[in-house]
């Protein structure tokens, strides 16, 4: 559940309608990584799918539960509707911190792997990044905050439309073993676990 709590902050939504009916809704490109969170919230509810009109993009899948329960639940903890530019981090237990941020980072979170020129060295050199992204410029400052107990470095700065909180190569390994070295790190978006794989095999391989 920390999980979902984490990717519903990061891409989840939550309205009230004006019969006063209580929603969240979840919307993404992977199918199975709704189910997994649809199974994390003992829900029955359909997944629907919207398929894209530009051929080279992928379909939507959404899953949206209505409940009064848990929009209140979550309005507890300071989450609301159109959270994306106010949201903060909410009280996280120690215990469940690396399930939520995992699942922040599988809503609004990028690893990225790529190789550019050392003019210096003149050589090629291996990139290693890890970025969450908000709206909401305090939020990942709260972020930047709890991750500097296994952290050494970050920064934030701005992007198109928001903010990112950006780290480092040794970081990024850090983070690797934080959200994922746990007996809990059943939920995860596999493409990017399989990036954060192949970068630790290059850097192994002594050719970083």
């Amino acid at each position: 559940m920390a999980y979902v709590l984490g990717f519903f902050t990061a891409d989840g939504s939550m309205y009230q309608t004006n019969r006063g009916t209580h929603f969240i809704d979840f919307q993404i490109t992977d199918k199975k990584l709704l189910e997994d969170i649809r199974d994390a919230l003992d829900s029955n509810h359909k997944i629907s799918v919207r398929k894209a009109l530009d051929k080279n993009r992928k379909p939507r899948y959404r899953l949206q539960i209505g409940s009064k329960e848990i929009f209140r639940d979550l309005s507890r903890i300071g989450l609301m509707q159109n959270k994306s530019k106010t949201v903060r981090l909410p009280r996280i237990s120690k215990r469940y911190l690396t399930d939520f941020v995992r699942g922040y980072f599988d809503g609004d979170g990028c690893v990225h792997l790529g190789r550019y020129w050392r003019k210096d060295r003149k050589q090629w050199k291996w990139q290693f990044t890890v970025n969450f992204t908000s709206g909401s410029r305090q939020f990942l400052i709260d972020l930047w905050g709890v991750l500097g107990q296994h952290t050494k470095g970050g920064r934030v700065g701005t992007k198109t439309g928001g903010y990112e909180l950006v780290f480092g190569q040794h970081d990024s390994i850090a983070l690797f073993y934080l959200m994922y070295n746990n007996a809990s790190a059943r939920i995860f978006l596999e493409r990017k676990y399989k990036t954060f794989q192949k970068a630790l095999k290059i850097l192994r391989a002594g050719v970083a």
